[in-house]
């Protein structure tokens, strides 16, 4: 058997992406948006029209500029009487930097074109692809750019909602099982092949009053998703637990997971029953401390490396 090993980290992936996209945006021209300013131009004149003063220190630190580089773009914009200077009023050594009427009026001809622009660039997608484009911009953002917060701030200002599943959300589910666990833990296309059992048995066999999906969601996008499916008229399963990496320490997994006891103890199972695997440690952890009990385990290698399964249940 092969051994498995995680895999490199997508360096070349993300710099295609960073060359589709830059070509994409036109940042490559030598004036963008049809103008004689460049991008980086462009970029302080947006924060200089969002701000009511700022200094230039403030500014080259916001943006992550070069001072000198910063100072020399400040140094032309005020040759064309973009940018005004004004003395602090709490420290005479500092000056405050704003756009004057000319600047204001030279920003809101780029700021219309940019729009512009975007609203061409998007024009053949449909709705349903707008907000699935925007969703993953959210992501990109998030993953690198997390919130300087705690756990339970994330989960105050980062909501979620849960939801019955809609057409396609199965299929969704089918395919980030499959290429989560593979990335993560190395398991083959066999484990695919489980979950897409699994679905498959809720579809052909849902008995409404008895079973339940429900589909976590944020900012329109899908970051997790369980199942509660009737085993027999005592035990029901919870089964295909599964949270977003981007979705992780936001409480989300046992929010789920409550979603399932309730549920069953409301329609009157009397034991809830799960199947895990041991290298889930995180998800071992959630179940225990919901009141899961271990029962089983049994050696395996169904997803092509060698795992303990574990089979878990929970008196209700």
């Amino acid at each position: 058997m092969t051994q498995y090993r995680p895999p490199e980290p997508p360096v070349a992936q993300i710099r295609q992406f960073n060359r589709f996209y830059t070509r994409k945006i036109g940042v490559l021209q030598r004036g963008h948006l049809d103008s004689e300013f460049s991008l980086g131009e462009i970029r302080v004149l947006y924060e200089l029209a969002h701000r009511d003063a700022t200094t230039a220190a403030e500014l080259a630190a916001h943006l992550n500029l070069d001072p000198g580089y910063l100072s020399r773009m400040l140094r032309a914009f005020g040759r064309k009487r973009l940018v005004g200077r004004k003395r602090h009023p709490d420290d005479g050594r500092q000056r405050l930097l704003t756009l004057t009427a000319a600047g204001k009026a030279a920003f809101a001809t780029l700021d219309r074109r940019a729009g512009n622009e975007i609203g061409q660039l998007i024009a053949h997608l449909r709705p349903a692809q707008h907000d699935a484009l925007v969703a993953a911009m959210g992501t990109i953002e998030r993953l690198l750019e997390p919130a300087p917060a705690t756990t339970s701030t994330l989960a105050s200002t980062v909501p979620f909602t849960m939801r019955p599943p809609e057409p396609g959300d199965l299929g969704w589910i089918l395919h980030r099982q499959g290429a989560l666990y593979a990335r993560e833990y190395g398991w083959d296309w066999r484990f695919e092949g489980l979950v897409a059992g699994v679905l498959a048995e809720f579809i052909a066999n849902f008995v409404p009053s008895r079973e339940r999906c429900w589909i976590a969601a944020r900012d329109g996008a899908i970051i997790g998703s369980v199942f509660v499916m009737q085993q027999s008229a005592a035990v029901a399963r919870l089964r295909l637990l599964y949270v977003e990496p981007t979705a992780r320490g936001l409480g989300l997994g046992r929010a789920l997971v409550r979603e399932c006891i309730h549920f069953a103890r409301r329609v009157g199972y009397q034991r809830l029953s799960l199947w895990t695997n041991s290298v889930l440690t995180a998800a071992r952890r959630l179940y225990e401390s919901e009141g899961f009990v271990l029962t089983e385990t049994g050696l395996h290698d169904h997803f092509g490396v060698e795992l303990t399964g574990e089979t878990w249940e929970l008196v209700l």
